[in-house]
């Protein structure tokens, strides 16, 4: 597998697996497909990307990994999400991604890196547990499109300390 810095030729291929992860519901806050162009803003060329990695496999893209100041965080902080093909789904994905965000991230100063996951996502929660996250505030009960009550758990990783197992 391959990571590198996304371009914005990549963004037709990323919409797709983000739309898919999106269709299949339950594991990210996006509910509304992107366009491409739409999904280039976002995550790698417009105002609040720092970075945006992809991983290649042999089959093409697997998954992208972006770094952000969405939301306007504290100073010292960036918004980190993960996006991986669910089909077919290829294992060591997340972990490759975050190696290479987490060394932009220490290269740019980031002390914190946050990450907002839905409670009812396991698998999410489950990788940034693993990645050495640790949770640090519970937003409640945040209406989905169709109504729907869900906590966000938010996770943060200390840059600078980390984890030396990676």
């Amino acid at each position: 597998m391959n990571i590198r810095k996304a371009d914005p030729a990549d963004a037709r291929e990323l919409s797709e697996i983000l739309n898919e992860i999106i269709a299949i519901g339950g594991t990210t806050a996006l509910e509304t497909p992107l366009s491409p162009e739409e999904l280039a803003d976002w995550f790698i060329t417009g105002e609040w990307p720092l970075i945006c990695h992809v991983a290649e496999s042999n089959s093409g893209l697997a998954g992208f990994q972006p770094l952000s100041l969405y939301g306007n965080p504290p100073k010292g902080w960036a918004d980190i999400a993960t996006f991986a093909r669910q089909n077919p789904k290829i294992p060591g994905v997340g972990t490759a991604l975050f190696a290479a965000t987490l060394a932009v991230a220490k290269e740019r100063n980031i002390e914190f890196i946050n990450a907002t996951i839905r409670a009812d996502n396991a698998g999410g929660l489950a990788y940034y547990e693993k990645m050495g996250f640790r949770t640090y505030n519970t937003i409640e009960k945040v209406p989905l499109k169709d109504g729907t009550l869900v906590d966000k758990i938010q996770k943060q990783y200390e840059v600078q300390k980390g984890r030396s197992d990676l």
